[in-house]
């Protein structure tokens, strides 16, 4: 096989992309469609509550395009990161749809249903065998994180996809995956060079984001051959440049040479990006350099109790030119209300309060270089979390009512220091999660945290491999 051709509808599947361009690039008849279903981008949230980031409908329309496209040219079509964070209940939501797109249009296929959330057995087993290894930074990992954990996924490499291919897979549905090996799978299986296949991968995962001004999500082709790949967008309105090809290619990166996956790095440090036209860029050059251990990265989510927010203004200059000192005093009142009230039934341990100071240095904290306050106004945005839902509300009612009226020393007298939107003043946000695995685990090969389900769509017929 001297060429292979990719289509990526999107960078997630329901984020949308234009029919005309998925049109066009049908046209060109790719050996296969993949699609990247989800990513930790959104937060510890998705994989802690098992919601996923984007709505049903919307998901169903990308993916209605995506099987009706497939089932046309009869190429397989790959889904990995399904529902967003890839858990056992994101990878369900996904297939549902998948069956009921199938029901709706008359579809029959092969349908592979690769698992990655993990088994908190197996996840102690591998530990007391010391085969769980931190990434920096990591936070503790113990038996005791991994009972507290909501979910814990594995992001599967290429392997489990190249398996459900030889098997016969038409769709395959995978949970959390590498972005990248969903479309570097098939093409290293067909003996391109890895390198090669990998950096493919890499740009395409994110559809049309590689172009020079992106609108809006989109497809992205590529044509993978022995020595290079190719890439260009659908849409001819769309322009990818060997500047923004390689800029891609440092996108979401520590290193800027270097890609770690389940089976190695991909090696960028001697690529070459050449304009083939005025639209299209060639890529060649890229290494792969095969790791000594097979390592699968795990991601975790614990809740961490239940919030609630409160959102006001400060527009009186006295109190912003000492905002600093007046957020202090005002944390320090929040607390002693809340022994007042709670005594030793609220330790202090238990419950926390974040105020963000939008204006001064709300997105980046302490990291801000600019200290100069350079608005006539700030936003506060105070988060209380505490173990339920009606203690955070009850704290956010102490703390509306402390930041309201909070004193300084420039006026005398009952004063209004802070502005709220809404009434009531806080919002319920109910469970909040955070991460809690930055770490590898070392499996016995490629498969063993990865079991896949082949099911036959549109008959009656089911069967299980257990992977």
């Amino acid at each position: 096989m001297e060429e292979m051709r990719i289509l990526s509808p999107t960078g997630v599947c329901g984020s949308g992309f234009l029919e005309e361009s998925f049109e066009k690039a049908l046209a060109k008849k790719p050996h296969f469609i993949g699609c990247d279903g989800g990513s930790t981008d959104p937060g510890p949230s998705h994989l802690g509550s098992g919601q996923p980031a984007f709505p049903r409908e919307a998901t169903k329309r990308d993916l209605r395009i995506m099987l009706l496209g497939v089932r046309r040219i009869d190429v397989p079509l790959l889904i990995g990161s399904a529902g967003t964070a890839g858990g056992d209940v994101h990878l369900d939501w996904f297939c549902d749809i998948v069956h009921e797109i199938a029901a709706e249009e008359g579809l029959s296929f092969t349908l592979a249903k690769i698992h990655a959330e993990q088994k908190q057995d197996y996840l102690k087993k591998r530990l007391r065998e010391g085969r769980i290894k931190p990434l920096q930074p990591a936070p503790e990992f113990n038996e005791g994180v991994i009972d507290r954990a909501s979910c814990i996924v594995g992001m599967m490499g290429a392997e489990p996809y190249m398996r459900a291919i030889e098997a016969g897979a038409d769709v395959i549905v995978a949970g959390r995956s590498s972005d990248t090996a969903i479309f570097a799978s098939i093409p290293v299986m067909r003996g391109f060079p890895e390198g090669v296949a990998w950096h493919m991968g890499k740009i395409l995962e994110c559809g049309a984001a590689a172009v020079v001004s992106r609108k809006t999500p989109d497809c992205m082709f590529a044509w993978v051959r022995k020595d290079h790949f190719v890439v260009e967008a659908p849409d001819e309105r769309l322009r990818c440049t060997p500047q923004s090809i390689a800029s891609h290619s440092l996108y979401e990166n520590a290193d800027p040479f270097k890609l770690v996956e389940c089976s190695g790095t991909l090696d960028l440090t001697d690529s070459r990006y050449e304009a083939v036209s005025d639209r299209a860029v060639k890529v060649s050059g890229s290494a792969f350099m095969h790791a000594p251990r097979y390592t699968v990265k795990l991601e975790g989510a614990e809740k961490v109790g239940y919030q609630s927010v409160i959102i006001g203004s400060v527009r009186d200059p006295f109190i912003i030119g000492q905002i600093d000192n007046w957020v202090e005093q005002l944390e320090g009142r929040i607390h002693a209300r809340v022994k007042q009230i709670y005594g030793e039934k609220l330790r202090p341990e238990q419950y926390f309060i974040n105020i963000r100071i939008y204006g001064k240095n709300g997105t980046m904290g302490p990291l801000e270089p600019v200290k100069e306050i350079r608005s006539h106004e700030l936003c506060l945005v105070i988060e209380a979390t505490a173990p339920t839902q009606e203690i955070a509300s009850s704290i956010a009612g102490i703390v509306r009512h402390q930041a309201l009226h909070l004193p300084i020393p420039e006026w005398s007298g009952l004063i209004t220091a802070l502005a709220c939107p809404y009434n009531p003043a806080h919002l319920d946000r109910g469970a909040v999660y955070r991460f809690n695995v930055n770490h590898v685990v070392e499996p016995d090969d490629p498969y063993e945290m990865f079991p896949t389900e082949y099911l036959e769509v549109g008959s009656a017929i089911k069967r299980r491999a257990a992977a």
